[in-house]
């Protein structure tokens, strides 16, 4: 038994041991922290209270993820031919955008692989009942082969539909391939998933701690939902799989969510997005359809623009920033959160001070009340701007949309928040059509009608308790 001489010299030791890891963790939060002010926090909190933030600092700070990028490298290089193949069908479709676009499409260049594409057709799939209805009518009607990506699946009513819709394709000889966020999808049975595989259903997790080093790489969502069937048609949006998203589990009901049916060239690019993050989960490769066969209804121009942590640099706030301000006489935004950085911010800002309609739609109930209580911090400053923001009363509104002027309009997985624009791997479908454009006003003008619009006095009302819990709430915002 250690002597209290011993213990003391132990425990002295122990402690000049941790405040050296706090002061390497600091500099290395100096040097990587992609935000000052970010980088001012942790290495603060390094210094000062080693013992809590170190192990915090493995876990949240990280805002790389790691592998991601070789590995899609590694894929390409097996699979050079028909890479090459792939990518040189879908460039045979690309678009030259009008003049006024030229920043935006010059940007899509830089940013991705596949830029602003001819030979789409889009068309919106409002909520749940919708959305999943033509989902399952796709499924059922597939004849080579089903990829399919979600956040969250649940083995409640709807799930158990996808899952005996996915099950009966895969006997009668489709190929199908599942994938599913690891974290989003963690409280899913085990035998639902034993009851998929058994009937050659090739399911697999996406699995941010996959690889040597990795181990804290646990701050990372894959929050792409994506369904292909055939290569022929994809569908993208807000819906995870779950009967929360048809309305059935108060008191967050009724549901709002959009999502979209594409197809022609954008589908291939959905397709891409998918392949790669199943060749991180899996490290091999499906055979897909890669001809694009367009149609002279297939008029559309748009853009699939997937995005993460894994970026070289950070597209998704790049993309987003860049288009808020190409809006010159609109831009309305609907999100279930309301986090923006000091970028995204400034951007929404400066648009509502040069002229622009900005109004940003947000649900009136809260599903995680970090965010929820987060938003009232920002209230004041974008008030100020000439920013309008609406609270969505009936239920829960969940949907990712965009609308710039009359010109493109956006949908997917984005929400407007760090944890997206950073820490997620996300993907929106960017279309440049007057029909599409119109439907999705005409969807969010039906939106507003059940909205109200927040006040100044909305925030100067509230109590000093909520309005502590609000800027206490922002100082986590880069991790929200």
């Amino acid at each position: 038994m250690l002597g209290v001489g011993s213990s003391v010299q132990i425990f002295s030791i122990l402690t000049i041991v941790v405040h050296l890891l706090g002061i390497v963790n600091a500099a290395h939060a100096v040097m990587n922290v992609r935000s000052s002010r970010g980088a001012v926090a942790w290495s603060i909190s390094l210094l000062t209270i080693p013992w809590l933030a170190i192990p915090l600092y493995w876990i949240l700070g990280r805002n790389r993820f790691y592998g991601y990028a070789e590995a899609l490298q590694a894929a390409y290089i097996e699979h050079n031919a028909q890479a090459k193949e792939a990518y040189q069908e879908i460039l045979e479709c690309k678009a030259e955008l009008p003049p006024e676009f030229s920043p935006l499409q010059e940007l899509a260049d830089s940013l991705t692989t596949i830029p602003f594409t001819t030979g789409n057709f889009a068309e919106l799939l409002v909520n749940g009942k919708e959305t999943f209805t033509a989902m399952l009518t796709a499924i059922q009607n597939a004849t080579d082969y089903i990829l399919i990506q979600t956040y969250t699946l649940d083995d409640d009513q709807i799930g158990n539909e996808f899952c005996k819709a996915l099950i009966h394709k895969s006997m009668q000889g489709v190929r199908v391939y599942l994938l599913y966020d690891g974290i989003g999808t963690r409280g899913l049975a085990r035998s639902y998933l034993r009851s998929l595989r058994q009937s050659g259903v090739r399911v697999n997790t996406f699995k941010s701690t996959k690889g040597r080093g990795n181990r804290w790489q646990i701050n990372f969502r894959n929050h792409r939902k994506i369904l292909i069937v055939d290569g022929a048609i994809g569908f993208v949006g807000g819906l995870n799989i779950a009967d929360e998203y048809l309305g059935y589990k108060p008191p967050l009901s009724p549901w709002r969510d959009t999502h979209v049916r594409v197809q022609g060239t954008s589908v291939k690019c959905l397709q891409g997005s998918f392949l790669g993050d199943w060749f991180w989960a899996t490290r091999k490769l499906p055979q897909v359809q890669w001809n694009v066969d367009p149609k002279p209804e297939f008029d559309q121009v748009a853009l699939v623009l997937p995005t993460g942590p894994a970026d070289q640099v950070p597209a998704c706030t790049l993309f987003f920033v860049n288009a808020i301000n190409q809006a010159k006489q609109r831009l309305w935004i609907a999100s279930p959160y309301f986090v923006p950085d000091d970028s995204i911010a400034t951007a929404l800002k400066l648009a509502a001070i040069r002229g622009v309609d900005v109004r940003i739609l947000l649900p009136n109930r809260p599903d995680h009340y970090m965010v929820y209580f987060c938003a009232f911090s920002y209230y004041m400053e974008m008030q100020t701007a000439g920013v309008r923001i609406y609270r969505y009363q009936p239920g829960f509104m969940h949907q990712k949309v965009i609308l710039i002027d009359d010109a493109i309009a956006g949908v997917g997985t984005v929400n407007l928040d760090n944890r997206s624009f950073q820490l997620n791997f996300e993907v929106t479908l960017f279309v440049i059509h007057q029909a599409f454009v119109e439907a999705v006003e005409a969807m969010l003008q039906d939106d507003l009608q059940l909205c109200y619009l927040v006040t100044p006095s909305d925030y100067q009302q509230q109590s000093l308790w909520l309005k502590l819990v609000a800027r206490i709430a922002r100082l986590f915002a880069p991790i929200l």
